[in-house]
């Protein structure tokens, strides 16, 4: 991969993370200052405030309830429904017209062509998904069998955007271990499909700048004024 198409590669997940996860994070959390959008448990929201801030002042009980939605599993849940999507408009230049397989590459390290099934994080997949993504590589290996394609093993893989690979959750390592199908992951990734040692942590840099331009702080301190002006957390905070 030359510069161009390094370059190339980080403007589109750059522009895809603004796109698809961004601005859907800012317009979802513009909902937060009101007070329909939680089902609060007053046992817990006058807790967790405590716990937050030491008291359960109506401002301490909406931040408790604000900062897990702003900052939790939504936007990561957001991250993993879009791969595919990520998949479509960031790696295009690799797309794989195979049945199962997302992407297809030279690998750049072993020169081996690699066919990809590719998942966001190192916790993304539960326990039927390791029969299916082994069905559908075990379907291309017998696929290039019928015309005279001979595919090994470790050419068939899971590629993971993220992570380590002391943090791959069971599941990963199953489809390593029982059908040997090798997981790669993070950086690792990255360097096999770019043969750019570096180009992880450029990703990371590129898609970091995105968040300096949505800057919310100023919009979630509205927000939390807002949700705290609201009776059920002026009631709650009298006990």
């Amino acid at each position: 991969m030359d510069k161009n198409e390094k370059e190339l590669i980080l403007i589109k997940a750059q522009t895809w993370f603004k796109d698809s996860i961004a601005l859907n994070h800012i317009k979802n959390a513009k909902k937060l200052g009101n007070i329909s959008s939680f089902d609060i448990n007053p046992f817990l929201a006058v807790y967790l405030s405590n716990f937050l801030s030491g008291n359960s002042e109506p401002e301490n009980i909406a931040k408790a309830l604000i900062y897990p939605r702003v900052l939790g599993t939504s936007i990561t849940t957001s991250f993993g429904t879009n791969i595919q999507k990520f998949t479509n408009e960031v790696l295009s230049s690799f797309a794989s017209t195979t049945s199962g397989i997302d992407i297809e590459f030279i690998d750049q390290l072993d020169g081996n062509r690699k066919y990809c099934q590719l998942k966001s994080g190192p916790n993304t997949i539960n326990k039927d998904d390791v029969e299916t993504i082994a069905g559908h590589f075990k379907n291309v290996i017998n696929l290039g069998r019928v015309n005279g394609l001979r595919i090994p093993h470790e050419d068939m893989i899971v590629g993971v955007i993220y992570g380590e690979p002391n943090g791959l959750n069971g599941h990963y390592k199953r489809i390593e271990s029982q059908y040997y199908f090798p997981v790669i992951i993070g950086e690792e990734f990255w360097y096999k499909l770019t043969g750019d040692k570096d180009f992880y942590h450029d990703l990371i840099r590129v898609i970091g700048e995105v968040a300096v331009e949505a800057n919310f702080a100023e919009e979630i301190k509205d927000l939390i004024k807002e949700l705290a002006s609201a009776k059920t957390l002026q009631d709650l905070s009298k006990f």
